[in-house]
């Protein structure tokens, strides 16, 4: 099992529950999680799935992601 980081630009509480159905969808319910009070608003992901995947879904729902 691979885990993955990101900064993304997801803000508040709001943020995490629109991209909630598109990251449960790749990385699956309780595979990922989003700090909210560090500065740079990381995402780990658990679990086996690509980078490509994951930074997709965001878009997808006009959020931004870069492996750190």
């Amino acid at each position: 099992m691979e885990t993955l980081k990101f900064k993304t630009n997801i803000k508040c509480t709001n943020c995490v529950e629109k991209v909630t159905p598109a990251l449960d969808e790749v990385a699956g319910a309780g595979n990922w999680k989003v700090d909210l009070l560090d500065p740079e608003r990381t995402l780990t992901v658990e679990g086996d799935v690509s980078e490509s995947e994951l930074v997709t879904a965001l878009n997808g729902t006009g959020y931004e992601a870069s492996k750190i």
